[in-house]
C-alpha cells in the first residue's frame, strides 16, 4: 500500500506537470494529495515526516518570489549571461527573420491539433483555375523535354514567347504593377505541374518568381523602383537574376569577398555619391540571358562619407546587365540540364546609391531583407518543383508497372516492385500535402524560416528516392536515353535541387534544428534576448519569470513524454476518425518527447550543439518528420477523409512515425553524456521501440491504387501534366494503360484456354485469329486486344541511334567532311 501511494504521488505530480498546472497550483495539489495520505495512508511516521520535510523544503522557497530570484534566478542570469556565446550579425538576422507557426506547436511538447485543423484550405480562384487549365496547360503540351535537353540546350523561341507573352513571370507580381498577383498556393501549383512536364521548363518559370528582383522590390523596394521595374519583369521584357553565391562564399554566403566601396563618381554627367562594385559570382539561374542583376556585396565606407560606420554590412542592389564593367560569363552544365546558369562579374562598376534595392535606407540590411525572402522563396518553389517531379514518377511508374509483363503478369504484381511503388506513392502523397501546407502558411501572411528549411530539404530528398525507385522499375527503359525516355532527364537531375538554396547536408545538420531551436522555443530566444538588456535589475525579473516557467515546461514534457508512453497515449483526446486517431496519439506522445530531448541536448551542450552535428541533425530530423505527419493528416482531413486514400495515409504515417523513433533512438545511444542516455531511455521509451514501419499489406495497396485508374490515383496525380495524347512520351503511357485496363481480361481469357488446351496452335499462326476462330475472342475483342499489343510494345521500347549520331557536334562535321572528301 505504501508503494502504491507513492506510485500515486509521483503519478500526480506527473499530471500537474503535464497540465502545466502552474507553481502556486502544483504547489497546492501536491500539498492535499501528501494530507490525504497523511490522514488515510497508514504509512509509518518517519517516511511521512520526510516527505512533508522534502515538500516543504522545495515549495515554501519556490514560491516566494524574492528569496527564488535573489538565491536561483540572478545566479542562473549571470552565468547565462556569461556562457552566451556570441552570435554574429548575421545569425542574428537569420534568428530574426521570418516567422513561427506550426513549428512552435511542435516545440511545444502537446500540439493543438484544432488549431491546425482551423487553418483554413488552401484553395484556387476562378482566375488560378483558369490560368492553370489554359496556358500553363498548354505550355506543358508545347514542351519536349529532348528538344529542350539534347538538341537545343535551352527552352525553344516559341516557349519563351510564350513564357513572357503569358505572363509566367509575373505569377507573384500585384496587378497594379501589370502581373497575374496569384496566391502562394496558385505559385506552386503552377510550379508543380510545370515541373511534372519538365525541370528545365518548372526552373525557368520559379526563379523570376521566387528569391530573386521581384520578391525584394515588392517588400523592401521604393515605390519609383516599383514603378519602374515591376511592370517590365512581369511583362518578360526584364529578365531578372539574383547573384549571391561566390566561388569562395556558398552555403556561407556572410563570407562573401564581393565589395562595394561608398565614394564620390560621375553620373549622368554630375558627381555623386554612389558605391564602387567588384564582384565574382557563379550557379546563377538565368544568368546568362539576364538584363536586370540583383547582387548581394558587401559594403563599406572607408571615407565615411555616409557616418561613421565602416563596415556597413551586406546590401543588396539592381544593376542592368549592360552597365559598363558588368560581365555575363559563360554557360554552366549542370548535369545535362538545359536551364540556363552561368557565372557573372563586374570589375569597378559604379552605381549610385538610388540602384541599392529600397534606396539608401536598405543600405546594409541586405541579409535580413534575403533571410525574410528566403523563407518564402524555399517554402514554394523546390518543394512544388520536388512534388511535380514525384508525382511524375507516381504516374510514369503506376502506368508502367501495370503495363509492362513479365512471366505472364503485370511487373506490378511481384513484391519487389510493390515494395518500390509503395515508396513512390507514399512519398509523394506525404510531399503533396506537406507542399499544400506550407503555400497555404505564407497565404495567410507567415514566413516560415524553419519549416521552409524543412520541406526544401525533406522534399528534395524524397523525390530523390521517388525517381531512383522509378528507374529501378523502369529498368533498361529508364537507362536508355532518348525522345522515349521520361526519367533519364529528372534522375540526372535529382543532385540539382539537393544542391541549391542551401545545401542539404548544411541545411539538415546545422539549420532546421540550430536555427529551430532558438527560433521557435517558446523561451530559449526570449532568455537569451534579456541577457542583452542593459537594465539588469528588470532583466532578471522577467528572466525569473520566464526561468520558471521555462522548468514547468521542460518537466511538464518529460512528465507527459512518461505518461503517454506507458499509456501508448491512447487515454490522450484527439481529433480524427477511427483510422487516424492514433496517428494524432502518436504524434503528440512524440512532441512531448522531442521537446524533452531538445531541452536536455541543449542545457548539457549550449553553444558546442552547433558543433555537433549528427546530434543537430537527428533532432531536426525529429522536428521535421513531426511536421510532415502533421501536414500529411490535415491534407487527409482537408479533402474529406477518403478511404480509397487510406493506404497512403498509412504508408506516410507509418514511415514518418517510425523514422522519429529511429532518430530518437540513435540521440540516446550518442547522448553527450552516455548515462544519462541510458536513464533518459525509460523516459522516452517506457514500453520500448514498439512502433513499425509499413506493413506488408499497406505497400501492396499503395502499388495497385497507382496501377489502377480511379479517384485514388486520380487525386495522387491532381496538379501533375497528364496527356492522353498517343504521340506524347508520356501520352502513349497513360493511353495504354487504359487500353490495358479493358484488355487485360481478354488477356487473361487466352491464359486460360491454352492452359485448357481450348486454344492450340503453332509458333507460325496468328494467336488472335485462331482465337477467333475457336471462339476464344469475339472479332472486337481480338482487335481491342492488338492495339493493345502494339500499344504495349511501343511503351516498352527504347530509343536506338545511328554511329554518327552518337558523336559530338564537332566529331559530326568531321566525319561529314571525310566522307565529302
Amino acid at each position: 500500500m505504501t508503494l502504491l501511494w507513492l506510485i500515486g504521488l509521483l503519478l500526480c505530480i506527473a499530471a500537474l506537470a503535464w497540465r502545466r498546472s502552474g507553481l502556486l497550483n502544483g504547489s497546492i495539489a501536491t500539498g492535499g494529495f501528501l494530507l490525504i495520505m497523511t490522514l488515510f495512508g497508514s504509512l509509518h511516521w518517519f517516511p511521512t515526516l520526510l516527505l512533508w520535510a522534502l515538500f516543504l523544503g522545495i515549495a515554501i522557497p519556490l514560491n516566494l518570489t524574492q528569496w527564488r530570484r535573489t538565491s536561483i534566478s540572478t545566479p542562473l542570469f549571470n552565468w547565462f549571461r556569461k556562457t552566451l556565446p556570441e552570435i554574429s550579425r548575421t545569425e542574428q538576422e537569420a534568428l530574426d527573420a521570418g516567422t513561427v507557426w506550426w513549428d512552435g506547436e511542435l516545440f511545444s511538447g502537446n500540439p493543438d491539433w484544432h488549431r491546425l485543423h482551423a487553418f483554413p484550405k488552401p484553395q484556387l480562384s476562378d482566375e488560378e483555375k483558369a490560368f492553370l487549365d489554359g496556358p500553363v496547360e498548354d505550355l506543358c503540351r508545347m514542351a519536349n523535354e529532348w528538344q529542350i535537353t539534347t538538341e537545343q540546350q535551352d527552352l525553344p523561341e516559341e516557349l519563351w514567347q510564350f513564357i513572357r507573352s503569358n505572363g509566367f513571370f509575373g505569377l507573384i507580381i500585384p496587378r497594379e504593377y501589370g502581373g497575374k498577383g496569384f496566391s502562394a498556393y496558385a505559385h506552386s501549383q503552377i510550379a508543380m505541374k510545370l515541373s511534372s512536364r519538365s525541370g528545365d521548363l518548372g526552373s525557368t518559370v520559379m526563379v523570376p518568381n521566387s528569391l530573386g528582383p521581384a520578391e525584394l522590390l515588392l517588400h523592401y523596394g521604393t515605390e519609383q523602383q516599383k514603378q519602374h521595374y515591376l511592370p517590365r519583369l512581369a511583362s518578360g521584357e526584364e529578365i531578372p537574376c539574383f547573384a549571391l553565391t561566390s566561388p569562395d562564399a556558398g552555403s556561407d554566403a556572410g563570407a562573401m569577398p564581393d565589395t562595394g566601396i561608398v565614394c564620390k563618381g560621375q553620373w549622368q554627367g554630375e558627381e555623386v555619391i554612389g558605391l564602387r562594385l567588384n564582384w565574382e559570382k557563379r550557379y546563377i539561374t538565368l544568368g546568362p540571358v539576364a538584363t536586370l542583376l540583383g547582387l548581394a556585396f558587401k559594403a563599406y565606407d572607408p571615407d565615411h562619407l555616409l557616418g561613421e560606420q565602416e563596415d556597413l554590412g551586406i546590401s543588396l542592389a539592381l544593376i542592368p546587365t549592360d552597365t559598363p564593367g558588368v560581365e555575363i560569363g559563360r554557360r554552366h552544365f549542370p548535369l545535362n540540364a538545359a536551364f540556363m546558369n552561368g557565372p557573372n562579374s563586374g570589375k569597378d562598376v559604379f552605381i549610385p546609391l538610388d540602384w541599392l534595392i529600397g534606396g539608401q535606407a536598405m543600405l546594409g540590411q541586405g541579409w535580413k531583407m534575403l533571410m525574410n525572402c528566403l523563407s518564402v522563396g524555399r517554402s514554394i518553389s523546390l518543394p512544388a518543383g520536388s512534388t511535380g517531379g514525384a508525382k511524375m514518377a507516381s504516374m510514369t511508374s503506376g502506368a508502367y508497372a501495370r503495363i509492362r509483363r513479365q512471366f505472364n503478369l503485370p511487373i506490378g504484381e511481384f513484391e519487389g516492385i510493390q515494395e518500390a511503388l509503395a515508396r513512390i506513392g507514399g512519398n509523394t502523397y506525404v510531399m503533396n500535402a506537406a507542399r499544400s501546407m506550407t503555400a497555404g502558411a505564407v497565404d495567410l501572411g507567415e514566413k516560415p524560416a524553419v519549416l521552409s528549411a524543412v520541406v526544401k530539404y525533406h522534399l528534395t530528398e524524397r523525390m530523390r528516392q521517388c525517381i531512383n525507385d522509378a528507374m529501378d522499375i523502369h529498368g533498361g527503359k529508364g537507362i536508355c536515353l532518348g525522345p522515349k525516355n521520361y526519367l533519364g532527364r529528372a534522375y540526372q537531375a535529382a543532385p540539382i535541387s539537393i544542391t541549391v538554396e542551401g545545401a542539404n547536408i548544411l541545411t539538415r545538420s546545422m539549420m532546421i534544428f540550430g536555427q529551430g531551436a532558438i527560433r521557435c522555443h517558446p523561451y530559449l530566444l526570449r532568455e537569451m534576448q534579456l541577457t542583452r538588456e542593459s537594465d539588469s535589475a528588470k532583466a532578471i525579473e522577467q528572466f525569473d519569470q520566464l526561468l520558471f516557467e521555462h522548468i514547468g515546461y521542460s518537466l511538464g514534457n518529460a512528465a507527459g513524454s512518461l505518461l503517454l508512453g506507458l499509456t501508448d497515449a491512447r487515454l490522450l483526446k484527439t481529433p480524427g476518425n477511427a483510422e487516424t486517431r492514433r496517428y494524432y496519439q502518436q504524434l503528440t506522445r512524440l512532441s512531448a518527447a522531442f521537446a524533452t530531448l531538445s531541452d536536455l541536448c541543449m542545457l548539457m551542450l549550449g553553444g558546442e550543439l552547433k558543433r555537433r552535428e549528427r546530434l543537430s541533425a537527428r533532432l531536426g530530423d525529429i522536428l521535421s518528420h513531426l511536421y510532415l505527419g502533421s501536414a500529411t493528416l490535415k491534407y487527409y482531413q482537408d479533402h474529406g477523409c477518403p478511404d480509397e486514400d487510406l493506404p497512403f495515409l498509412r504508408w506516410g504515417m507509418d514511415d514518418l512515425l517510425v523514422r522519429i523513433q529511429q532518430a530518437m533512438h540513435e540521440i540516446l545511444l550518442n547522448f553527450p553524456d552516455r548515462r544519462i542516455g541510458i536513464a533518459l531511455r525509460p523516459l522516452i521509451f517506457p514500453l520500448g521501440r514498439h512502433l513499425r514501419p509499413p506493413s506488408d499489406r499497406t505497400c501492396a495497396e499503395v502499388a495497385r491504387r497507382l496501377m489502377t485508374p480511379g479517384a485514388a490515383r486520380d487525386r495522387l496525380l491532381d496538379g501533375c501534366y497528364r496527356s492522353q495524347d498517343p504521340d506524347d512520351v508520356t501520352g502513349l503511357l497513360n493511353s495504354t494503360l487504359e487500353l490495358v485496363m479493358q484488355a487485360d481480361p481478354l488477356e487473361n481469357r487466352l491464359n486460360k484456354a491454352r492452359a485448357t488446351g481450348e486454344l492450340a496452335h503453332d509458333s507460325q499462326a496468328d494467336e488472335l485469329a485462331v482465337a477467333v476462330e475457336a471462339g476464344v475472342l469475339s472479332e472486337q475483342e481480338a482487335e481491342l486486344l492488338k492495339r493493345t499489343r502494339e500499344a504495349r510494345r511501343a511503351v516498352i521500347m527504347v530509343d536506338d541511334f545511328a554511329a554518327e549520331d552518337m558523336q559530338p557536334a564537332s566529331g559530326r562535321k568531321r566525319s561529314s567532311k571525310r566522307k565529302a572528301n
